[in-house]
């Protein structure tokens, strides 16, 4: 019985971390930097000209469509890109992927650098539902 104990004991952690993850992935938990719906965002988009629109997809997803205006660099290359968006430091980053959980990631690393982003809650898949203007 002590086995079986133990199994479900480890079962019951593995499903707790795995669901912390998802959350910390996801930008539920642990975030400094706001997340906004697509609806939210578009709204922004539409009353603040002093944005930088920031996607991080891949090239092939951007060709694909992409909102105006926006500035391509992949979050895997983030990182070592940040100084092409070193005039956007002083002003809000919207920051947008395809489905949210990349855009997580890029808002984490441009707010550990300083900037002020602010991710979009599903990514393009979402803003496809607004009124947003995508470019093909």
């Amino acid at each position: 019985m002590k086995k079986k104990k133990i199994t479900t004991l480890l079962y019951v952690v593995a499903m707790a971390g795995l669901l912390g993850w998802f959350a910390y992935a996801k930008g539920w938990i642990l975030t400094n930097f706001p997340s906004l719906s697509p609806q939210e965002a578009v709204a922004l988009m539409q009353k603040d000209d002093n944005i930088t629109l920031l996607d991080v997809r891949t090239i092939d997803e951007f060709k694909a469509g992409h909102l105006q205006g926006a500035t391509l660099i992949p979050l895997d290359r983030l990182k070592a890109n940040l100084d092409k968006l070193a005039s956007a430091k002083e002003k809000p980053v919207l920051v947008y992927c395809r489905s949210g959980m990349r855009s997580v990631a890029a808002a984490r690393i441009l707010e550990a650098n300083g900037f002020k982003p602010i991710n979009i809650k599903g990514g393009i898949i979402g803003l496809k539902e607004t009124k947003a203007q995508i470019i093909k």
